[in-house]
């Protein structure tokens, strides 16, 4: 864990000391303590403890007070209703420990899990020869960001981006290639707009022959038979269009500001030969069954309109295998090649039930367990401004490509606006304007719990008012900018200063960093991170109204506010880089 302790750890350990010392019985009694808006804090847990030990809960919170002992850490413990404690926390307190939360370096005093493990993360699965769309959003986004948070808190993460580069389609367009060879480009010679062009014309050439020619289609089958059992010849072509593609997947994980790793990407195709051993498994252990030809999986409580059992298919009748087998053959993977304890799934949540019953399939073969797990993040789908499923104005699916230049083009303008003013250069304003784009995609995104849908909207997004990460990033830019001008005056802690309501409900959130990062990362769940960012900022606004930092009453009022905003700035930054948003110095 980290060395710096939050306020509210502080004080939840007191108040547990008192219960402890007033009912020796409930040495591990939980406060429940939260916050409040009637004191900095209440604790609910003595209404509990008193009907267990059958006593007066005011009389007991009242003795509980009697033996809190801690001058420097409570201003005050009242006694409320049939026996609440609201707690007011000195502003010594606060300020000290904000002060060792700025000293703990980049870390702001956010925990490390005790015991880290490792937690295979799929996410970010585009498919060969297809242009990526906004359906392949989400799962980029969410999968990047709970890679950040969780990274960040000592586990250890493995990407797997699981593509779809396998099938029966690659017979016809491999075949296409080995009859017209030199249609693509050598991948190194082309950027990721122009390898997408060549493999659209590629797939089209492909499929209008083989819907025309007969002959094509029978040679385009055998392939497919070759691919599988591994010719030499095929997969060297097979190759080089997985090749083409990737350089179309990386320009626009590129544009979307994510490192993608070469090894990290492990497609369908890499399981392939793991397969017949993982059918053959489950075969003996008598978790799948033959049915009608079929190796198929049964489960009592899935069952069909007909109230007829939905088997998960291993394998099918005629010996090949689908996504249950390659999803099946890749958990074996993980665990016991890549020793994974957790296995994180960012997919559609319209894969629910096929996960599921992946899931148990596992867990019946033995390779999940109480020690190993597995979760699938199914995530909504994003809509349009009409509340249906995002598409163009002729009705076709959006590229992905279009929607991040757009974004970025919108942002720009914005940025532009008040560009003189700040005296950003143009090239500042290009690069501006693209963290600005993405970051509002990516924000919107973020900001919604992952299984519900959200609207896209790019005028909100990219609005300096309201819930948008340009909000967020301009309260950054706006604390750098104070700092620029703050003319020798230093960020400096004064614990011996009253702090106003302002500055005391903004420091009590910076202390709130450490656990809402630690906990929305076990919980899976980057929507709390951003909720907590946006209120920090909104907390900055209301200290900016009601509290000048640079023209404070006192030098020492001055440092202090400083330190506060300059905190508030790291805390920013930070939380908005495990988020994968960045945060621009001037803007």
């Amino acid at each position: 864990m980290a060395s710096v302790t939050s306020l509210t750890a502080q004080v939840h350990q007191r108040l547990a000391n008192a219960l402890s010392a007033t009912l020796p019985e409930t040495a591990d009694a939980d406060p429940l303590l939260r916050r409040s808006d009637r004191a900095d804090y209440q604790a609910n847990g003595i209404l509990a403890l008193a009907k267990k030990a059958k006593a007066n809960p005011r009389e007991l919170a009242t003795q509980v007070v009697e033996k809190i002992t801690a001058p420097d850490l409570f201003k005050d413990v009242e006694v409320s209703g049939p026996g609440f404690l609201n707690i007011t926390v000195t502003d010594k307190a606060i300020t000290e420990t904000l002060a060792a939360r700025a000293a703990d370096g980049d870390r702001l005093g956010v925990p490390l899990k005790d015991n880290p493990g490792i937690t295979i993360v799929d996410y970010a699965q585009p498919n060969v020869a297809k242009e990526m769309h906004v359906g392949h959003l989400r799962s980029a986004v969410i999968g990047d960001a709970l890679r950040g948070m969780l990274d960040f808190t000592g586990e250890k993460t493995i990407g797997r981006h699981h593509i779809g580069d396998w099938g029966t389609q690659f017979g016809m367009l491999i075949q296409y290639l080995f009859e017209h060879p030199g249609e693509l480009a050598p991948p190194e010679d082309v950027d990721g707009e122009q390898a997408m062009s060549n493999l659209n014309r590629v797939y089209k050439a492909s499929r209008a022959l083989f819907d025309s020619d007969e002959e094509f289609k029978e040679r385009a089958r055998k392939r497919v038979v070759a691919l599988q059992s591994g010719d030499k010849e095929t997969l060297e072509l097979w190759q080089q269009f997985v090749d083409e593609s990737k350089v179309y997947f990386y320009s626009v994980f590129e544009k979307l500001d994510m490192e993608i790793r070469d090894e990290e990407i492990v497609g369908e195709s890499a399981y392939n030969e793991g397969m017949p051993e993982t059918a053959r498994l489950l075969e003996e252990m008598g978790v799948a069954v033959r049915s009608e030809g079929a190796l198929v999986v049964f489960f009592d409580e899935i069952r069909g309109k007909d109230d007829q059992p939905v088997p998960l298919i291993v394998q099918k009748a005629d010996g090949g295998f689908g996504y249950a087998a390659s999803d099946l053959t890749a958990i074996r993977n993980r665990v016991f090649d890549l020793h994974a304890t957790t296995l994180l799934y960012v997919v559609d949540v319209r894969q629910s039930l096929h996960f599921k019953m992946v899931f148990e399939t596992a867990r019946r073969a033995g390779w999940l367990s109480e020690h190993v797990t597995a979760h699938n993040m199914g995530y909504g789908t994003v809509l349009g401004a009409d509340g249906k499923p995002f598409k163009t104005r002729e009705g076709e699916t959006v590229r992905l490509e279009d929607l991040l230049d757009e974004a970025v083009e919108r942002a720009t303008a914005v940025v532009r606006e008040k560009a003189e003013k700040v005296g950003l250069t143009e090239e500042e304003i290009v690069e501006n304007g693209r963290y600005v784009g993405i970051g509002a995609v990516k924000y919107a995104d973020l900001s919604t719990s992952p299984n519900r849908d959200y609207k896209f909207d790019l005028d909100q997004m990219v609005s300096l008012n309201g819930d948008t990460s340009v909000y967020l990033q301009y309260a950054y830019a706006r604390i750098k900018s104070i700092l620029r001008k703050a003319e020798g005056a230093a960020p400096v802690a004064h614990p011996e200063l009253e702090l106003a309501p302002a500055e005391r409900a903004l420091g009590l959130h910076l202390d709130a960093f450490g656990d809402t990062v630690f906990d929305a990362a076990a919980e899976y769940a980057p929507h709390k991170l951003a909720a907590y960012l946006y209120q920090l900022a909104s907390h900055l606004t209301t200290l900016y109204d009601q509290c000048p930092v640079l023209k404070a009453d006192t030098s020492e009022q001055t440092e202090n506010r400083l330190f506060l905003v300059d905190l508030t700035a790291r805390t920013l930054h930070q939380g908005m880089a495990l988020l994968g948003i960045r945060t621009p110095e001037r803007l």
